[in-house]
């Protein structure tokens, strides 16, 4: 390579680098300062209180979770964190529908600081492998939409759905317990999904007043943040101020969306209906969501809608610079040449989008600045491996250097 090339890698990863760690930082603590909002971190700064770095965040279905997944994993990154990843037979996820168990987890993965793949929780299990000092966070959605999400997604999967004719949604809301069966392989997916990844009863009645209000006092008890999808980046700003983080560690690019010909548009009788079938999920979401906009409301309304703002400027200036001053292309999968960025297709009925790099960014020297950029739209499958892979080699690097330590000491 000419020395012109190595000072252009030289340039280009820099520029990344700096934005990734600093860019919009000025601006945005500039623009909060003028709204008397709470400071933001000038990075670094003893002064001021240490990032949180031990966080359990529960991966909800259809609800932007694997964003918020990918946000983690690169805050991991970023500061040497160590991931709790499942065990290869998993794959990507901890042994889903099953309850979570620390037998899950991949021996190389711990002892962990973060943990954010799919599961059903165990919150006696995750307090027994995590640090005391975790934070736990989730993330729900309003049910219609996320329940629509799931029906469409899961058709091929789930066989409550494949049993419904034309795979109409309005005929299995009409009798959905004409096709429901609530001890069924994938029933999860049918039926009050959240309450399920919550380590609820999916199926309790929902005349069972006591037994919501128990389920909605435990979750407020055991996550110190519920985040909201239908106000992801109001929930980003209480996120970091939760966690002490600077605003270049919550910047992000959605992930796993279905393309517009795979969704289907809901009535408002439609949505009833979708509530009145999953009640326990709708009254989670009712009062998570006015659960959010106290907390907002508590850190004022302006300084809220200000940091939403510089948040969203900061990452389209991130995005144009990783992917050569343009956003990147999205692309249903089967048409995205790059297989460490093609997101599972879970049928051939859904259509699944993703990235695709710009051409000028795919070869030659920018490869180390591209590597930089390349994690904010890896999809999880491809993320985790990586994950696996970099840890493992840490962990076995962190175990050859002690062995010959412990062997001396025992001599």
């Amino acid at each position: 390579m000419s020395q012109k090339k190595i000072f252009l890698v030289i340039v280009a990863v820099s520029t990344v680098s700096l934005l990734l760690h600093h860019g919009g930082l000025l601006s945005w603590t500039m623009g909060a300062f003028h709204l008397g909002c709470p400071a933001l971190r000038s990075h670094p700064d003893p002064v001021l209180k240490p990032k949180h770095t031990n966080v359990c965040f529960l991966k909800t279905h259809k609800t932007a979770s694997s964003t918020m997944q990918n946000l983690l994993f690169r805050f991991a990154e970023r500061n040497n964190l160590t991931v709790a990843l499942p065990v290869q037979a998993y794959g990507h996820q901890f042994c889903y529908p099953r309850s979570f168990t620390s037998h899950f987890v991949h021996p190389h993965t711990l002892p962990a600081n973060i943990i954010t793949n799919h599961m059903r929780f165990n919150k006696a299990e995750i307090k027994r492998l995590m640090p005391n000092d975790t934070i736990y966070l989730t993330i729900l959605r309003e049910p219609g939409s996320m329940f629509e999400s799931l029906f469409t997604y899961y058709n091929q999967h789930c066989q409550t759905f494949k049993r419904v004719p034309n795979g109409s949604l309005e005929a299995f809301l009409d009798e959905p317990m004409r096709y429901y069966r609530p001890d069924e392989k994938f029933s999860m997916y049918a039926r009050n999904t959240l309450t399920f990844d919550l380590g609820g009863d999916k199926d309790r009645p929902a005349t069972d007043v006591a037994y919501v209000k128990a389920f909605v006092a435990e979750i407020e008890r055991t996550f110190s943040l519920v985040m909201i999808t239908e106000y992801f980046d109001e929930s980003l700003v209480l996120l970091r101020h939760l966690l002490s983080w600077d605003m270049d560690d919550i910047l992000y690019v959605k992930l796993n969306m279905r393309g517009m010909s795979s969704k289907q548009s809901l009535t408002p009788g439609l949505t009833a209906k979708i509530r009145a079938w999953n009640s326990i999920d709708a009254q989670l979401y009712d009062h998570f969501n006015a659960s959010l906009w106290r907390q907002l409301s508590a850190l004022g309304p302006a300084c809220v809608a200000k940091e939403v703002r510089l948040l969203q400027q900061a990452q389209e200036r991130l995005m144009r610079s990783c992917f050569g001053g343009r956003m990147p292309l999205l692309r249903s999968a089967a048409q995205i040449k790059n297989k460490e960025l093609r997101p599972l297709q879970p049928s051939l009925k859904v259509d699944i989008m993703g990235y695709d790099l710009p051409v000028n960014v795919s070869h030659g020297f920018w490869s180390l600045a591209q590597e930089l950029c390349l994690k904010l739209i890896m999809p999880e499958v491809q993320y985790t491996q990586v994950l696996l892979r970099s840890q493992s080699i840490r962990y076995r690097r962190t175990y050859q250097l002690r062995s010959p330590q412990q062997s001396h000491s025992l001599q």
